[in-house]
């Protein structure tokens, strides 16, 4: 580990949150949402920073601060970044951004408290990904769930919003529960193997936990633990009923965040197999069928789906099945085309959300009947949606390629069956992508709503051109992200043996 000479990380987690405030102190709604855009904006630069720093010729945790935050139970205030982790700090700034200019003049209501609501939520999601403590990743995770419940029930656009805020919280309360379970059991485990005495020998950071020898039974319930505590934020079938609730009753630009930014999947990723090495190689099977079936499941629904924010919904369960197909396949093909892919949702998903929420903002519907012919009266927006729509798919030449094909071929090499399960839920992922667009961008114009509407403005068009810039660089130089998390990955695969 390299320590930081300055505490970046921390001042890039508080900036937000002091923006927030600081919001909440100001009258003029204008200043407000000028303070907001130059938090935001500041922000992204250095997470950018962040990324320059970064050394890709080390794979442990980098711009390392650690401070005592709670001695009698060894808690402490521990941030770092890793191959991993380092990307996800500039693509949740720059989500962020966009989220804030894309309801720059659509939020009427308190914008002010819901411009605060939008900079503590991002402080909040990039201290998740920096978090190294256990007890401090807890405190970020749930803290996510204040603006989210406040952003969905007073800003949604369906008439049910307040009771999918509402739904939306009470999963995620309940998978908090596993979560701080299995973090208990971890620490108090450490202070059993090293002969101590509870609580002056718990131990919550990740680095002193992962080198903590555990018993294989109790490395199973910890497994098993984290494992349901993240497939619900993830989401993973059987608990994804959230999602497409959210999708069609919260605001668009607040949807791109859920559906852009995996935090589950990461956390299983960070936590649920390098904490438990050797149930995660004994279950991996599990995780293979739960990625299948949220795979299928998802594809199939959504080839059912007539709105578009339901079939996107369905879309990014599905692509979380394939994600952890990666992670379950214990190769370093598997594992790098799952983070890519994760770093691939925050660009594609969000944006093809966005898109959905400029849809009906002019026409009043994202449904195929009220749709038809958008190609001829929105020729900017269709092709944007083009652009996202095939990374989607995974075509050549957007970043949804590599990702897709480095986890198929994980998936093919750790076994066939696994392999084909994946070609196949990418070929769904096609027809369904597709069939809509047929539907909803061609054919005759049938509605005035359509014939009337206008295409992307300046504002809109230059929030949604950068994302698709970033497709296409990712999609023609994948090594631009594959070389950074090469040796954090090698370092993920090398715990995952069994002693």
């Amino acid at each position: 580990m390299s320590e930081a000479e300055f505490p970046l990380l921390s001042f890039i987690i508080l900036l937000p949150l002091l923006g927030a405030v600081a919001i909440g102190f100001i009258r003029d709604i204008d200043l407000a949402k000028i303070i907001t855009l130059c938090v935001a904006s500041f922000v992204l630069f250095l997470t950018l920073f962040v990324v320059l720093l970064f050394d890709n010729s080390q794979s442990g945790f980098q711009l390392v601060e650690n401070y005592a935050w709670i001695p009698s139970l060894n808690v402490e205030y521990f941030v770092g970044v890793d191959g991993i982790s380092v990307l996800f700090l500039p693509l949740t700034a720059l989500l962020t951004l966009i989220a804030i200019l894309a309801s720059w003049r659509s939020t009427q209501n308190n914008p002010r408290f819901h411009f605060a609501l939008l900079l503590a939520l991002e402080g909040i999601t990039i201290g998740v990904f920096c978090a190294l403590d256990m007890m401090l990743f807890l405190l970020f995770w749930e803290l996510t769930l204040p603006p989210l419940f406040f952003l969905i029930g007073l800003w949604g656009i369906g008439s049910q919003r307040r009771g999918a805020a509402m739904k939306y919280t009470l999963y995620m309360l309940f998978g908090g529960v596993p979560l701080l379970l299995a973090i208990i059991l971890l620490a108090v485990n450490h202070s059993s193997q090293v002969g101590g005495a509870i609580p002056y020998d718990l131990a919550f950071s990740l680095p002193v936990l992962l080198e903590t020898s555990m018993p294989a039974d109790l490395q199973t319930v910890v497994f098993l633990l984290f494992l349901l505590g993240f497939a619900i934020k993830a989401p993973l079938v059987p608990f994804h009923t959230w999602l497409p609730t959210a999708s069609m009753e919260g605001p668009t630009h607040v949807v791109a965040l859920l559906v852009g930014l995996k935090l589950g999947i990461y956390g299983i990723l960070r936590f649920t197999l390098p904490l438990a090495p050797i149930a995660a190689i004994e279950f991996s099977w599990i995780l293979s069928i739960i990625g299948v079936i949220t795979l299928m499941y998802g594809a199939l629904i959504a080839l059912q789906q007539t709105n578009l924010r339901r079939l996107l919904a369905f879309s990014s369960i599905s692509h979380v099945g394939m994600v952890i197909i990666g992670i379950a396949s214990l190769n370093i093909q598997g594992v790098q085309g799952a983070v890519f892919q994760l770093i691939n949702f925050t660009l594609v998903a969000s944006s093809l959300m966005l898109v959905a929420g400029f849809i009906q903002s002019r026409i009043g519907s994202t449904d195929a009947v009220h749709l038809g012919g958008m190609a001829k009266v929105m020729p900017r927006l269709t092709c944007l949606y083009f652009i996202f729509a095939l990374a989607s798919i995974g075509i050549p030449g957007t970043s949804g390629f590599p990702a897709e094909l480095l986890m198929i071929i994980g998936a093919l090499t750790s076994h066939t069956g696994l392999g084909i399960a994946a070609l196949a839920g990418a070929i769904l992922g096609a027809a369904y992508m597709l069939s809509f667009t047929r539907r909803a961008f061609f054919g005759p114009i049938k509605h005035t709503d359509v014939a009337q509407a206008h295409d992307l403005k300046t504002r809109e068009l230059a929030l949604l051109c950068f994302p698709a810039f970033l497709i296409l660089l990712f999609g023609f130089f994948p090594d631009s992200i594959l070389n950074i998390n090469q040796l954090a990955s090698e370092a993920w695969l090398s715990r995952l043996t069994v002693p």
